[in-house]
């Protein structure tokens, strides 16, 4: 379908499809079977500039747009759904750093994260605090001129190849989510370590390990904001960077769908009915899927206020989707669709986790029906004012 993409953004989706089959395609079972970080692609990709659409215009980026961020990230992962995640964590870590710190820290990480001098991380979730997010147990205890931190992260994407972190603790736990507050914490902190890295059934790309915080020193100027909202930067951060991970579903289920077309063009399967339903359910689903992104994108840049239920649109229908069409994608194909050689197993292993991940789609469907009950207490406001 046409979008109308500017000619920047189209510029941009070219650059990003280059580098996914130039870069990433070479490589793209290598890093999946050993489960390593991509660490030199992600700092070429630097270098040609994909991680400045991360950043503001004024720390060395070219905006900060959502709508880049997901037509560079759907490329790459129609590729490889491992290396777009490697690559997209960046925007989720500093996504707060660019909307939320001081100008001073702005100053501080934003250029040289824009540069891929800097790697970028996002720390919350927790062995008790996963889809409830208020519940970390992770503490900041202010002591003189540092906060103390302590606690542990688990399943950071990321986290031991990164160079800067967004954390968030709680500075006083007996006002539970009002008592969040979030930091930005360097490697090489005193008190800082890296915990067990997990062997994941998909993304494995992107490593994943815990972040271990022993009495942590952090410096007090390094408290983004004020004491007490970092769980409000969060979901705002959150809102902005779903549609991102709905992009990278995306991409996962384009490539298995163009998987599953060539497969079924190639053997001569196209003139069977079954077969035909089959793929223009998937090429329907699929763009709908684009769709949904991009209407979500184009609205979370316009500056519109209260973009959650639409936010978790676009992370919940595309990873969906993109399990139904590889599955889908793996039955056409048969026994060759379990094969690595033809790299579908890989996108249904990836797929599933974009439905965990970044809130799980079961909590997607619950902030979507809390702004629905928030519409419809105000329609019914509005009827009985009526009246």
């Amino acid at each position: 379908m046409e979008y109308f993409l500017t000619e920047k953004e189209k510029q941009l989706q070219q650059k990003a499809r280059t580098i996914a089959e130039t870069l990433v395609r070479p490589v793209r079972d290598e890093f999946d079977i050993k489960g390593e970080f991509p660490m030199d692609l992600v700092k070429e990709m630097g270098q040609q500039g994909m991680l400045e659409i991360f950043i503001p215009v004024e720390y060395g980026g070219t905006g900060a747009r959502i709508m880049d961020m997901c037509i560079a990230v759907e490329e790459i992962s129609r590729v490889c759904g491992g290396a777009a995640t490697a690559y997209a964590v960046g925007a989720l870590g500093s996504g707060p750093i660019s909307f939320f710190a001081s100008e001073e820290q702005k100053k501080k990480y934003l250029p040289s994260i824009a540069t891929g001098e800097k790697l970028c991380a996002f720390g919350l979730t927790e062995a008790q605090a996963g889809s409830d997010a208020a519940n970390i147990q992770t503490t900041a205890r202010k002591e003189g001129d540092y906060y103390l931190l302590n606690g542990v992260k688990q399943f950071i994407s990321n986290s031991s190849v990164s160079d800067v972190f967004t954390v968030l603790a709680a500075t006083d736990k007996s006002r539970g989510a009002r008592g969040i507050s979030a930091f930005i914490v360097e490697k090489g902190f005193p008190g800082l370590s890296y915990g067990k890295e997990e062997n994941k059934l998909g993304i494995r790309a992107s490593v994943t390990t815990e972040l271990v915080f022993e009495d942590c020193k952090v410096p007090k100027e390094n408290l983004m904001g004020k004491e007490g909202f970092g769980f409000i930067y969060t979901m705002r951060n959150f809102d902005r960077a779903r549609p991102g991970v709905g992009a990278i579903a995306l991409g996962i289920a384009q490539g298995a769908f163009e998987d599953a077309l060539d497969f079924a063009y190639e053997h001569n399967l196209m003139d069977d009915q079954y077969v035909q339903r089959v793929i223009a359910d998937m090429a329907v689903e699929v763009e709908a899927a684009r769709a949904l992104i991009y209407a979500a994108a184009r609205m979370i840049d316009s500056g519109a206020k209260g973009c959650s239920k639409e936010s978790s649109f676009s992370k919940l229908y595309p990873s969906d989707i993109a399990m139904k069409v590889t599955t889908e994608a793996i039955k056409l194909m048969g026994p060759f669709g379990v094969l690595r050689d033809h790299y579908v197993e890989k996108r249904l292993r990836d797929a599933k986790i974009t439905q965990i991940y970044e809130g799980t789609n079961e909590i997607q469907r619950t902030v979507i029906a809390l702004e629905l009950t928030k519409e419809a207490s105000t329609r019914a406001k509005n009827k009985g004012g009526g009246q």
